[in-house]
């Protein structure tokens, strides 16, 4: 219910935030809370999960595309996640979500999370995900229409994201 609490905060908040471009940094600042805590005391790795959506939400939400996106029935939903816990967020810490797009390709988009604290990084991540309608999954390049940058073209795809992706697709 937090998590949920959370996300509305965020949509409300980027209503009153900097528009951004599709491939702009999106960045917000969060606090861990005792519910988000596991047994050991530190975020639960899951709620990490759960930030990340906040954040790819609030792309959708400050480039301006998520009213028109909900309009139409589409609704984000992730196909996979790369993720490295590097630190531990501990109970009341503030920390940030950096989000942005990667790139994309005939059928998904590759988002880049990287949660920080204290200037270190806490977790790194990348995501693959697409948007899906009634009539099935919506094609980059039709959010790209919608965004009113049809001709924009995916930046290269990095190493790394490459490799993740060859992975998934065998």
């Amino acid at each position: 219910m937090v998590v949920l609490l959370r996300f509305l905060f965020a949509i409300f908040k980027s209503r009153f935030r900097r528009r951004l471009g599709i491939l702009d940094d999106c960045v917000i600042t969060m606090r861990v809370w005792p519910n988000d805590l596991d047994l050991n005391m530190h975020m639960n790795s899951g709620r990490y999960l759960s930030m990340m959506d906040i954040g790819r939400v609030e792309i959708l939400a400050r480039t301006r595309m998520l009213r028109p996106v909900l309009k139409r029935g589409w609704r984000p939903l992730v196909s996979a996640t790369l993720i490295r816990y590097k630190k531990s967020l501990l109970p009341f810490e503030r920390f940030t979500i950096r989000s942005h797009v990667v790139c994309w390709d005939e059928k998904w988009i590759y988002f880049e999370h990287i949660l920080e604290r204290r200037g270190e990084v806490a977790a790194h991540a990348y995501v693959r995900g697409l948007l899906r309608g009634k009539s099935g999954n919506v094609k980059p390049h039709e959010l790209l229409e919608l965004a009113g940058v049809p001709q924009m073209q995916s930046p290269e795809m990095p190493e790394a994201v490459a490799a993740w992706k060859a992975v998934l697709d065998r």
